[in-house]
């Protein structure tokens, strides 16, 4: 069975490299909100769309004092491409073994055009200066996702 995160949990630690490379902590954000957003795939459709869509509100968040990250099974390497390709300008974190998705409860059985499969389930956490879950948001969609999160944290225009 697949945790969920529930609002007022403790946000799971964690350190990843990030597509620079570098480790990245969860602990060293205490102070920051964050938004960690889990996807399947770098550099495919959804994916692709979600991390723009990020990309292009990545102002406004960071304006309201949020940290954006993103989180995949996609090594360090495909990382970097994924942010040189469509101009990225937040980190994204590798995440291999899935151990970082399964603690979110961001990777599990999904369905995927009718099977059950097990994969990364497209989520979004928003996450308090405290380090506790102020949001989970699980099995959303790519497309209009980031202006959802937008409304809910009254920062849509």
């Amino acid at each position: 069975m697949t945790v969920k995160l529930e609002p007022g949990d403790t946000a799971p630690d964690f350190t990843l490299p990030s597509d620079t490379g570098e480790e990245f902590s969860l602990s060293s954000l205490r102070g920051h909100k964050v938004v960690l957003f889990a996807y399947p795939r770098a550099m495919t459709p959804g994916c692709t769309k979600e991390a723009c869509d990020f990309r292009d509100s990545f102002q406004t968040l960071k304006d309201a004092g949020y940290v954006v990250l993103g989180i995949s099974p996609d090594t360090p390497e495909k990382l970097t491409q994924f942010v040189e390709r469509d101009g990225l300008n937040f980190p994204l974190l590798s995440d291999p073994d899935k151990t970082v998705l399964e603690s979110y409860g961001a990777f599990g059985e999904k369905k995927n055009y009718g099977k059950l499969v097990k994969g990364v389930i497209r989520s979004t956490f928003v996450i308090d200066e405290e380090g506790r879950i102020e949001q989970a948001l699980y099995n959303v969609r790519a497309t209009g996702h980031v202006g959802r999160v937008l409304k809910k944290l009254d920062l849509a225009e």
